[in-house]
């Protein structure tokens, strides 16, 4: 068809498309397997939710992307108009559900740097916890699995989807998805504004708390030692509190930064698309799409280089369990260990 690709394209999508998708199921498995075995990254509460945002980014890539590169690949939907709208709702209820995560992460970072740490305990307990991840799963279903399936958000366009379905030059069916103006901007801003404007918010105030703190610091340091001659170090369980946190806010904003350069493409244009008389060609749809799933694929190798906690679980599971990076017992100093040799044989002394 005219919106086809040749032979060549199809070859190089499909190599770039199996990338993509193997990627994302063994990063974002690796993610969920380091958490479950680290008891150290259990005890992070914020870890809960990444461990279920990489669940969802797992998902998308085995129940939305493997359907989606198929018929890219041979411009042909052979599943049927019923699964076609279930792949649909999956795909927007999945996506969706990775930026609510997002946005409960930042909230998370939020309470635990920019309030005191009574009120961050008073406010992420177990239960709430729990609401939020349940409130990430559920709000994604009224706008994917609700609507689609009722058909709201082809209302007044039936025509031109229909239209679009067939394409009588190649004899091939195609699994279209196109919003009306109400369920575009609904869908849109429910997704993708709002949460966004609450990172922008959360994010920005942990930068200037952070600074705060850091000029607080330097005044501390600047008043230098005291009178009796010993070195003193203001706060130094706050100070390094403050830069851990701080450096896992940094790390999350990149987090975030990079889910927006993914997915903003596609809902600004999922907005304008409607209002231009559904003009915006079929191939920079698609472009803007598989942008949007390559950060399903990408959150894994961002946690491996930039959180050191991540880096050292990926390795100890990649390397078979090495002991050169695992932690320090903290058992250590309340059994302490030696080794000697006893007749030529190497014993270890507790």
């Amino acid at each position: 068809s005219s919106e086809g690709f040749g032979v060549v394209e199809k070859i190089v999508l499909l190599t770039f498309i199996s990338a993509v998708i193997l990627m994302a199921i063994l990063g974002n498995l690796l993610v969920m397997v380091a958490v479950c075995r680290d008891r150290q990254l259990r005890k992070i509460k914020t870890n809960y939710f990444i461990v279920s945002l990489a669940f969802a980014d797992l998902l998308v890539s085995v129940l939305v992307m493997p359907f989606g590169a198929i018929e890219l690949v041979q411009d042909n939907w052979i599943y049927g108009e019923m699964f076609c709208l279930v792949r649909t709702s999956l795909d927007v209820l999945l996506t969706t559900a990775s930026i609510l995560h997002l946005c409960c992460i930042s909230l998370d970072r939020y309470y635990a740097i920019c309030c005191q740490p009574l009120v961050y305990r008073n406010k992420m307990t177990p239960l709430r916890i729990a609401v939020m991840l349940g409130g990430c799963w559920v709000i994604p279903t009224f706008i994917s699995f609700l609507p689609i399936m009722q058909g709201w958000n082809s209302i007044g366009i039936i025509d031109l989807i229909q239209q679009r379905q067939f394409n009588k030059a190649s004899n091939s069916t195609y699994c279209i998805f196109m919003v009306n103006k109400p369920y575009a901007i609904t869908c849109s801003v429910v997704a993708f504004y709002i949460p966004f404007l609450l990172m922008v918010l959360a994010y920005y105030r942990i930068y200037v708390t952070a600074r705060e703190h850091a000029r607080q610091i330097q005044l501390l340091q600047r008043a230098g030692a005291p009178t009796d001659g010993r070195q003193h170090h203001p706060d130094q369980h706050s100070t390094h509190r403050m830069k851990t946190e701080t450096k896992a806010a940094k790390t999350l904003c990149i987090i975030m930064g990079c889910f927006c350069l993914c997915w903003a493409p596609f809902f600004v244009t999922n907005i304008v698309d409607p209002f231009i008389n559904y003009t915006v060609p079929g191939k920079l749809w698609t472009a803007f799409l598989w942008l949007g799933y390559i950060n399903s694929g990408l959150n894994p190798f961002l946690y491996a280089f930039l959180n050191k906690s991540f880096r050292r679980a990926f390795l100890i599971i990649l390397c078979c369990g090495d002991e050169r990076y695992r932690r320090p017992s903290i058992l250590g100093q309340t059994v302490p260990c030696s080794t000697t040799t006893i007749n030529g044989s190497t014993h270890v002394l507790r």
